[in-house]
């Protein structure tokens, strides 16, 4: 292997094992642009797609969009807790602004095909956000991924059409830290293989 490429070899196995969760209230502009999320996104095209069934769709959650999921974990909080107080609802609502960059995850159930099972798709977007995930830590931008309860509410559901055997997934945060947290202590590798 010729030394630049090893350089490279280096430069992203850095970039893959530096990666860390940063939650949205520590994410702030600069954040990726247009132009920068369709590279991402090009990234997460790459994804393994058994059948070219792409079994995933991404929200690019702007303004309007934003107030939308606002009142959806608003109503979401009433639906698990009718008696929530005011005070509860103003965080709930407070969450879906957090965050330069908010992407929603779904993934598609629906098709029927022997070959491709449900956890097979769910494989698949998976691989698409970390694809996504590594495409932003490469360009700089810090990343992080939420879920909660409010993802399968009715009214995330009807806020963002989602149908019938759709599932939100997760939500995707990205930006600029303004933090950095120490390096989490990764796995051994005979941890969590063993040569058969």
């Amino acid at each position: 292997m010729a030394s630049d490429d090893a350089a490279l070899v280096d430069l992203c196995d850095t970039w893959i094992r530096s990666r860390q969760h940063i939650g949205p209230k520590h994410l702030t502009e600069p954040a990726p642009d247009e132009a920068t999320l369709r590279a991402l996104f090009a990234a997460a095209a790459a994804a393994p797609d058994h059948a070219q069934l792409r079994p995933w769709r991404f929200l690019v959650l702007g303004p309007a969009a934003r107030e939308r999921l606002s009142e959806a974990f608003a109503q979401a909080l009433l639906e698990r807790d009718p008696a929530a107080l005011d005070y509860q609802l103003s965080e709930a609502r407070q969450k879906a602004f957090r965050g330069p960059v908010l992407i929603l995850a779904v993934v598609d159930l629906r098709a029927d095909h022997a070959d491709v099972p449900p956890m097979e798709r769910v494989f698949s977007l998976g691989s698409a956000v970390q694809n996504l995930l590594l495409a932003a830590q490469a360009r700089g931008f810090a990343s992080g991924l939420s879920s909660g309860r409010a993802l399968n509410s009715d009214a995330l559901r009807q806020a963002f059409g989602i149908v019938p055997g759709e599932h939100a997934l997760c939500f995707i945060s990205l930006g600029t830290p303004t933090r950095h947290k120490t390096p989490r202590q990764r796995p051994a590798v005979d941890d969590f293989v063993r040569w058969v």
